[in-house]
């Protein structure tokens, strides 16, 4: 029959246990002082470098420095100036395709504006040419209504004795106003 290990026999003797500690402790109190160290090396591990292996490069002193800045200064320049100047083209090459851009809306724009200049005056003359064969009461009548704007533009475009006839016929408080419109419309010299 097989018995199970007790655990005073698992454990290692307390005798091992302090042996290790007290040759970790040898291990950094030596190594503090310059003493050689045993080091262990597992199997299969690569083995570790002595501390006298290892040098500590040399800090390069302000002289070194110096020169080194001072030699590639020119160049660092240089490059900065070619990345300054490679963003700025790339900048140009966008404001010139906005420039681009906005001249051919600019051209849409004139366009559609002299064909709705075109439309408007059309549809003034005809509109003036409906007033003008008005009798002057209805004329006055319906003028009254309309925008004073508008009213205004339709008797400045309509023959001076037919509008004085039609501004007769009007109500008092909208003749002033239609005249006081014509009026400012015919100054040189913007009222406002």
């Amino acid at each position: 029959m097989i018995s199970s290990p007790s655990s005073h026999e698992r454990r290692p003797p307390r005798a091992i246990l302090l042996a290790a500690a007290a040759l970790a402790a040898m291990a950094v109190s030596g190594n503090a002082h310059g003493e050689d160290v045993v080091r262990q090396v597992l199997p299969g591990a690569q083995p570790a470098v002595a501390p006298q292996q290892l040098t500590r490069e040399k800090a390069p002193d302000q002289s070194e420095i110096e020169r080194f800045c001072s030699n590639i200064a020119d160049a660092a320049r240089d490059r900065r100036y070619a990345l300054q100047a490679e963003e700025l083209k790339q900048l140009q090459a966008g404001i010139d395709e906005r420039m681009k851009a906005l001249d051919a809306k600019k051209a849409e724009y004139e366009t559609w504006l002299k064909r709705r200049e075109v439309f408007l005056a059309r549809a003034e003359d005809g509109v003036v040419k409906i007033y003008a064969g008005m009798k002057p009461d209805a004329a006055a009548e319906r003028l009254a209504i309309v925008n004073a704007d508008l009213a205004a533009a339709i008797l400045m475009k309509l023959d001076s004795r037919k509008a004085s006839v039609i501004l007769n016929e009007m109500d008092q408080k909208a003749a002033a106003t239609l005249t006081g419109i014509m009026a400012s419309a015919a100054r040189r010299v913007d009222p406002s």
